[in-house]
């Protein structure tokens, strides 16, 4: 009986892997359109969640019920991805939890004629050197922890989105570029910001507004609307959507269980894709001299401004703008952006990084760097609010000015559109309420108009105070900082990286603070961008 006893303990653990609670199998050797919708649904929870600020983190949005799949993970699954590798993890997550193929670029490269040595920021983007597969074989199939702890976080960054998506054989790139159409964009749809941030789509409004969630290197889940603050560049740096190429698993044996091993994995080709597109490089009236920038966005015989042409073609029917609600909507905006800042800068307070001595240099370059400054600054995140403030503003002169020329798309039924644009933005500025904690413990209590006023003093340097990290300038709000003269005057000298809302990943700014006296080429300006919305729409009354 012992012997029987001793036998069935040392069965066990073959027998959890029978059960298939860490092991790879594939049992759907490819993704159909119906496993694409299923994976953009199961996106659409996760982003909805984040958006409701029932969860704010990869872990907790993942063990919450936003995930169909909860509570079936084994408790050494990690669940981390930063913003490069979160639509790789989640598209990793699934394929796992639904038997499918996955497969990733391993390795990347520049491109020939490239003169950028940071492969995250080549100037003629990247081509794949090298794929990995999770391929089971007869005798064992992979351990879906290690590849969803280890593996597939080893082998993404950014850089593995700087590709324009061509690529469809032997060493395909893992993603394709789409046409600009509801059906291409989607939830499950990746962007690539060149700049060096990924986000994925989660929802599309009808009126044409593109939603997203993207993670940070604390873990952190953050949601957004796509705006300008997503820029686009040269077409072989593969900036803009871009959707996963569906994968098929070819010459693999099916054993009695249903599962497969053995063949290859395989991307599908773009000419059976039928979103692939090249319309968001080069327009859909190509410049003939090849210029990307001259390209045209043609919709019923008038060209368009990209951005203006892309919620056309994403709305669903002919696209009618409400200016009160289109307002609402940017404001909500920022206000979620604020929010989710007041979270990233308090991890850093709680770390403890602002009560350590000022480096004696800058990064190399503020925005592509690691370790503290990677984790605990902000300068990418303020310079893309920088970005949405004066979007903002942009929009509200744009709206005025198609309104007063009888533009039939602007629906607005009242007699004085500035004046309600005002009311609507000092409503919603007002509503939109966060606090931060500050140097002494005690709560300071913002709101939208009062990040607006200081934006252009909110430090993204997390060695200072907390009090700095919001701006303050009142003796009161700033008696609590223990800054010392030196880290005060770091924040001075600062001030002409504050002003710019331009993420350059090519210009050196490892100064010292003896050397940061003023702008230096591609490291600051010298007065900031005008933001005063206030003031324009009391002008236009």
């Amino acid at each position: 009986m012992k012997k029987v006893l001793a036998l069935i303990l040392l069965m066990l653990p073959c027998i959890s892997l029978a059960q298939g609670s860490v092991k790879w199998r594939i049992t759907k050797p490819q993704w159909t359109e119906q496993e694409e919708q299923k994976f953009g649904d199961f996106i659409s929870r996760i982003g909805a969640a984040v958006e409701r600020r029932e969860c704010f983190q990869v872990d907790t949005c993942l063990k919450s019920s936003s995930n169909p799949y909860a509570g079936t993970d084994p408790g050494n699954l990690r669940l981390f991805a930063d913003c490069a590798d979160l639509p790789y993890y989640l598209r990793a997550y699934f394929a796992w939890k639904n038997g499918l193929p996955m497969a990733v670029q391993s390795d990347v490269s520049p491109r020939e004629g490239g003169d950028n040595n940071d492969v995250r920021y080549t100037k003629f983007g990247n081509r794949v050197t090298g794929r990995y597969s999770v391929l089971p074989s007869r005798w064992n199939s992979p351990n879906a922890i290690e590849i969803l702890n280890k593996t597939i976080i080893d082998m993404v960054w950014s850089a593995s989105f700087r590709v324009m998506g061509q690529e469809d054989t032997g060493l395909f790139t893992d993603f394709y570029p789409v046409k600009l159409s509801r059906e291409a964009i989607r939830p499950g749809t990746v962007i690539y910001d060149p700049n060096g941030h990924v986000a994925i789509i989660y929802k599309v409004t009808d009126d044409g507004h593109i939603f997203y969630i993207d993670s940070h290197p604390d873990n952190t889940l953050t949601s957004g609307m796509y705006t300008p603050k997503f820029v686009r560049s040269f077409p072989q740096q593969g900036a803009g959507f871009k959707n996963f190429r569906p994968l098929a698993l070819v010459g693999g044996k099916q054993n009695s269980a249903g599962e497969y091993t053995g063949g290859k994995i395989v991307g599908a080709r773009n000419s059976a894709l039928p979103f692939y597109s090249l319309e968001q490089f080069y327009g859909n009236r190509p410049d003939p001299g090849g210029d990307w920038q001259k390209g045209q966005f043609i919709f019923r015989g008038v060209a368009f401004p990209y951005y203006e042409y892309l919620r056309i073609m994403m709305a669903s029917g002919d696209l009618k703008i409400d200016p009160i609600q289109d307002t609402r909507s940017s404001l909500a905006d920022i206000c979620t952006s604020l929010k989710d800042r007041a979270v990233a800068v308090d991890v850093g307070r709680r770390a403890g990084v602002d009560k350590k001595p000022h480096p004696e240099r800058l990064p190399q370059n503020i925005y592509g760097t690691d370790g503290e400054w990677e984790a605990y600054a902000s300068p990418a995140r303020d310079a893309r609010l920088k970005v949405a403030f004066m979007d903002l503003l942009a929009q509200s002169r744009i709206l005025i000015q198609r309104h007063r020329a009888g533009d039939p798309s602007i629906v607005y039924s009242g007699a004085n559109l500035p004046a309600d644009l005002l009311a609507t933005y000092e409503r919603e500025s007002r509503a939109c309420q966060f606090s931060y904690t500050n140097s002494s413990g005690g709560a300071v209590t913002l709101n939208l108009e009062d990040s607006r006023q200081r934006l252009f003093g909110l430090s993204f340097d997390p060695y200072h105070c907390v009090e700095l990290r919001w701006g303050a300038s009142s003796p009161q709000e700033l008696s609590s900082c223990q800054d010392d003269a030196n880290k005060r005057e770091w924040y001075s000298r600062e001030r002409w990286l504050r002003y710019q809302w331009e993420r350059r990943y090519d210009a050196r700014m490892d100064y010292s603070l003896d050397e940061l006296t003023g702008p230096k080429p591609g490291a600051g300006i010298a007065q900031p961008p005008d933001v005063d919305i206030i003031r324009y729409l009391n002008s236009q009354k």
